[in-house]
């Protein structure tokens, strides 16, 4: 296999069918064609990154799915976070996530602070 950017959705297809079979024959990473095997991967990773892009996560919907899992509901929320209007008001996108709110939210529910600010 001559490893190449994958410029294709042909190419990316024969690709991951080789890797398939380095799979399937349990190529050691140290060997000659583990080295391939991984740096294929690098070239998978670029293309999909490219053609597949994953949307980044809406912060609202990560919060209430945060509470959710954690049986919490707005009012729990009130006094660490704001009135209840003010809840109220971020969960409905009224009102922006500030820092100070966003450092309560990753500390306390456990979101990634990348969630939150991007």
């Amino acid at each position: 296999m001559r490893l190449k950017i994958l410029k294709s959705e042909q190419e990316y297809q024969e690709l991951l069918a080789w890797i398939d079979q380095q799979l399937d024959k349990k190529v050691s990473p140290e060997s000659p064609e583990g080295e391939a095997f991984q740096v294929a991967l690098l070239l998978i990773k670029a293309y999909e990154d490219e053609h597949y892009p994953i949307p980044a996560p809406d912060p609202i919907e990560v919060i209430r799915q945060k509470m959710d899992e954690k049986g919490l509901k707005n009012k729990d929320l009130v006094g660490k976070v704001g009135s209840k209007s003010y809840v109220s008001a971020i969960l409905n996108r009224k009102k922006p996530l500030t820092l100070a709110i966003a450092r309560y939210l990753h500390r306390e529910l456990g979101i990634p602070a990348g969630v939150l600010l991007g």
